[in-house]
């Protein structure tokens, strides 16, 4: 759709430094996420969250992007992306039209180097939790919910640090996936100015179900 070339043009000419201040070591876990884009004619474009299961031994509850690690017959991120997300919630992939593979992005506490892999969802179908010791919900978030002033803030974890978040639903969405949806809202151009003085400590309740 037209909505998507500015946002594939600026995302073609940026770099890991455009999407993180943290260097990419040469060492790491490969992995790779699904950054999922369609769009409805009631909400216009969406992105597709799941919520981890508050059973997990990490990101219990946490919002996310479908995806995990690399299997070594993954042929490159792309592959390990749509794997994972069929997976997760039964991601057709025959209906994913792939768009790019964004800058490998790493996180220090699991030494995941994750590459983003931007998808148009050209032909969107029912999904739900398949993996359920995984994954308790899903959800298409619309942009339009995600740029709304009222549902932006930064989020201060228990360690100190401070990164953007977002309130969708019952979800709070914070960590790596809001960092990367903060920056792709950005290079879409449909950022809206918001508070980003509206800091909240990480609550104990960020792993409330979607339902």
């Amino acid at each position: 759709p037209d909505w998507f070339e500015p946002l594939l043009t600026n995302v073609r000419g940026s770099d890991a430094s455009t999407w993180t201040r943290l260097p990419t070591p040469a060492e790491g876990r490969a992995s790779a996420v699904l950054v999922l884009l369609g769009e409805t004619e009631r909400d216009g474009p969406d992105v597709l969250i799941l919520q981890r299961a508050a059973t997990m031994r990490s990101h219990a509850g946490q919002p996310a992007f479908p995806g995990g690690a690399a299997d070594p017959d993954d042929d490159g991120p792309a592959a390990t992306a749509l794997r994972e997300a069929e997976e997760e919630v039964g991601l057709n992939a025959d209906t994913v039209e792939v768009a790019a593979e964004l800058p490998t992005l790493w996180i220090p506490v699991s030494n995941f180097l994750v590459t983003p892999v931007l998808a148009w969802w050209r032909a969107p179908h029912p999904v739900r939790p398949v993996a359920l010791a995984e994954v308790e919900a899903v959800r298409r978030v619309p942009v339009a919910e995600l740029v709304n002033p009222d549902n932006r803030l930064r989020i201060r974890h228990p360690r100190g640090f401070v990164g953007p978040a977002f309130k969708a639903g019952q979800m709070l969405v914070w960590g790596f996936t809001a960092g990367v949806l903060s920056t792709l809202l950005e290079l879409g151009g449909w950022a809206r100015p918001w508070p980003t003085g509206r800091i909240e400590d990480l609550p104990d309740t960020s792993a409330v179900p979607l339902r």
